[in-house]
């Protein structure tokens, strides 16, 4: 459902307060706000955030051993596969690619799965819990797309509050570069990789509508350069 969006200025300066207290280097004056007064917002459908989530979940698990007849033949009965982006497919069925930044895909599912209710908080202090695996798909079972949708409790969170999280994500992506460039200490267990997989996620998921938003990028368009 689309809705207004929160002021984007009193937003910002709940982020920055927030890198404070986490003790990271603030952005300068002129870092760009994610949206204008006046913008709507939304979230993807339930339906594309479950199959995007599921699909990560997969790439990830071929990179701890889940073998190639297997996931292919997942993703087929799924009926997920022309949901599986092309460098996915590559590492799916031939391990191409970098199969570092294909692990790191965790994060990117950690925050779904918070979009969708399946996880209790997206603390950029602190990695994935162990509660997320019990909540998605359950490959070594053969659980299907379908029977982990039947069986999951989704009660995606309001779109507002993705927003304000994906400002803080924003400006929390640049901090931990800086803070890593920098030599400075972070303020937990996660560095800036993760910090940028969850960003993605949110770029992704949470969608704009005004005067100054492009149409919703695909998942491999998502653009964390600025």
């Amino acid at each position: 459902m689309t809705k207004a969006a929160p002021d984007p200025r009193a937003v910002r300066e709940a982020s920055l307060d927030e890198l404070a207290r986490l003790g990271l280097p603030l952005p300068p004056p002129t870092f760009p706000l994610v949206w204008e007064l006046g913008d709507t917002v939304e979230l993807r459908p339930v339906a594309e955030l479950e199959a995007r989530a599921a699909v990560l979940h997969v790439v990830v698990a071929r990179c701890f051993g889940m073998p190639t007849e297997a996931a292919m033949s997942w993703l087929l009965a799924s009926h997920l596969v022309e949901l599986v982006t092309p460098p996915e497919w590559q590492f799916v069925i031939g391990a191409k690619g970098d199969h570092r930044s294909f692990v790191l895909h965790h994060d990117a599912v950690f925050a779904l799965a918070y979009l969708l209710g399946l996880g209790r908080h997206l603390d950029p202090t602190v990695p994935p819990d162990d509660h997320l695996m019990a909540q998605m798909p359950d490959l070594p079972a053969g659980e299907t797309f379908g029977r982990w949708r039947s069986r999951s409790l989704v009660a995606v969170r309001d779109a507002a509050e993705a927003a304000v999280l994906l400002d803080l994500y924003y400006c929390l992506d640049w901090a931990f570069q800086e803070a890593e460039q920098a030599g400075r200490p972070l303020p937990g267990e996660v560095d800036s990789n993760a910090i940028g997989q969850r960003r993605w996620a949110l770029e992704w998921a949470v969608i704009f509508h005004g005067p100054y938003h492009d149409n919703p990028p695909e998942w491999e368009e998502v653009d964390l350069s600025v």
